[in-house]
Order: C-alpha cells, then structure tokens, then sequence
C-alpha cells in the first residue's frame, strides 16, 4: 500500500492538534516518533479512518479516501492497552479476522503466526490466563492475521516492563522486516525507532519536524527540536559562539569544527553533545573537561554518570558497568568530530561525519 497525507490538519475546538502534514510512506516501516502529545495518536487515527481531517486528504495507491469510515478501509491496529475478546481461547483471537475473511487452512495459519510470535504453547488458554506480554503478543498476532495492507502500531510496548519491551522490540523488528504490509509505529522512545529501522516522521506539536530513512535523521537531524526528540538520554547542549578554530565555550574551550562561520552564526550557537559521544578514556586529540559525579545510574549494560562540570551538568553512557562514588572527581573525553552544531534559529550547522556507512 501507498499511503499519503497531503495537507492534513486537526482541529478541535480552538485547539489546533495538526498542522499541515504532508507525509508520503514508501512502504515497509515508518516510526511516528515524538513526545506524549507529539500528534502522533491523533495523524494515526486519520490514517485508520477513525477520525476525519479538518484539512487535508489522505491517498491510498493515489484514491482520495479521506472520507471513508475505518470500516470500509483494509487496516489493523492495535493500541498501548492491548484489547482481546476475553471469552475467546488465544487461537479463536487470532482465528477472527481469517474467519471473517473466509480463508482457508485457518488452524494452519493460527498456528504459524502462533510460532512466530512466541505464544504457539497458549492456543487454547483464555486472555485472562496470560501475562501482560503475552496478552499483548496476542493483539499483535490478530493484527498480523488480519493481513491488512496497512497495520497501526499506537505505542504497543508501553505498557510492558523493561524486559518485555526489549524482547518484543527485536521480534517486531524481524516481523516486519518480512512482512508485505506498510507499517505505521508511534513511539516515545529513540531506541524503538532505531531498532526497527526503515523511515522515522519526528513530530512536534503536532507539525512534521523531519521524515526520512531512520538512520539518516538520527545522524544529521535538521534541527535541534529533531536532534532533543531522538536522543535518549538527552543530548547535552552547551552555549556557544563562533571562533577562529571553530567554536568557543563559555569556559573558553575551543572545538575545532568544520562548519560555515557566516556572520548570522557568529552568535547564539548551541554544540549538542550525545551521551554517548563522553568518554573516560582519553583518544588522541580528545577535548576534556573535568568534573565532579552527582550521580551515576546502571540501565541494562550500560553506566550513566551525571557530572557537574564547567561546560554544566553533563551526562555521558559509558558502555559497562561502572561503579562512581557521589562526589568523586572524573574527566570526560570528546572528539570534537562528535559534537553537533545549531544556529541561533535552530536549524544545523554541523554534523559528525559517519563512518563506514553506519
């Protein structure tokens, strides 16, 4: 399927939740990846057919069917809280759309998608009977019975504890990848939208910030609004201004860094450090700066420390497990080859090369 919005907006009452989003989606995977209010549950809901835009089309295969109900439209969706039919065995939830269908090797199919998703030992078992995760693997597996050109994915994992969302973040990944339908994903989350891959929208308050293949937005986002939205932790952002040598901190350091010093850039700079751009090991040529730990946090196999430093409160993920004392001096090393530049309007002017095609 070819989906497209040409235009589209939201309005409801005074509130504007849209505003003209023109997004064409290649097919495959495309992430809607924004904060909580973003807009990306209500652009979801124009793409399904449950809501109608105040302005705009929506284009499927180049058909205008901006005003035909869900209904009447081939989509599956399936939302943050997981919804089964409670009095219905796992293999009769996945049964349904098939049988709505009048497809052939039902119990077959069931059984093959069962498989894939991990849940083939809890056909006969009723939703209640399972865990969140599970209940969850359910919803998705009726959706992919579905076979609908189009599936919406509104923040599925959401609700799920941490090691759920990680084990169903890579299935997903997989599930896609071979599948034939256009996949729409709304997530909160940057490390969602890199380990799916294909295209990622950044929203922001309802507008289109950036679109594009996810790995091109992550290393060269048009803005800083775009650079905030896809970094997790945040990005460091430090106050700079143009220099001989490239920028200058307001403690002085220098960054040498290639970028076009035209007079409007002078300025007003910001230099975006990402987390993991801080190191504790020294490389020739790194630029450092020293600091004091307030506090240090262990997530899966990586350490987080926070630093007050000079440049200001810095956070670095260090790969490992480390242990930092409250207090305890520490020096974080940068190659300025890693730090980003914006203007003064937000807009980029300088990103770390890539290397080796990644």
């Amino acid at each position: 399927m070819r989906l497209a919005l040409d235009g589209v907006a939201k309005k409801v009452g005074a509130q504007t939740w849209l505003h003209d989003v023109s997004l064409a989606l290649p097919g495959g995977v495309t992430v809607l990846l924004g904060a909580t209010q973003a807009g990306k549950t209500s652009l979801m809901r124009i793409m399904a057919g449950l809501d109608a835009p105040t302005a705009g089309r929506v284009l499927v295969d180049g058909v205008d069917v901006t005003g035909t109900p869900v209904r009447k439209r081939n989509v599956a969706m399936v939302y943050q809280q997981f919804i089964n039919y409670p009095a219905m065995t796992v293999a009769a939830n996945i049964a349904s759309p098939l049988r709505l269908r009048g497809a052939k090797d039902i119990d077959a199919r069931v059984r093959e998608i069962a498989r894939r998703l991990h849940i083939e030992t809890f056909l006969e078992r009723h939703p209640a009977e399972l865990s969140g995760g599970q209940q969850q693997r359910v919803a998705l597996a009726r959706a992919l019975a579905k076979g609908a050109p189009l599936v919406l994915l509104d923040e599925p994992l959401a609700n799920l504890d941490y090691k759920l969302r990680e084990e169903l973040r890579e299935e997903l990944g997989e599930l896609f990848a071979a599948g034939q339908s256009t996949v729409v994903y709304a997530t909160t989350e940057p490390a969602e939208a890199l380990l799916l891959g294909g295209h990622t929208a950044v929203l922001g308050a309802g507008r289109l910030l950036q679109y594009g293949p996810t790995a091109e937005v992550f290393h060269a986002p048009d803005s800083l609004c775009v650079a905030c939205a896809f970094s997790d932790p945040p990005m460091n952002l430090l106050a700079a201004s143009a220099s001989a040598q490239g920028v200058r901190l307001e403690d002085g350091a220098q960054l040498a860094l290639p970028f076009a010093q035209g007079a409007a850039a002078a300025t007003g700079l910001t230099v975006g450090l990402r987390a993991s751009a801080l190191r504790v090991h020294a490389r020739p040529g790194d630029v450092r700066v020293h600091g004091v730990v307030e506090l240090a946090e262990i997530s899966g196999s990586d350490t987080f420390v926070h630093a007050a430093t000079p440049w200001g409160r810095l956070v670095a993920q260090l790969t490992g497990v480390h242990g930092f004392a409250l207090g305890a001096a520490i020096t974080l090393h940068l190659d300025p080859a890693q730090a980003y530049v914006f203007g003064a309007d937000g807009r980029l002017l300088c990103a770390p090369a890539r290397r080796g095609g990644g």
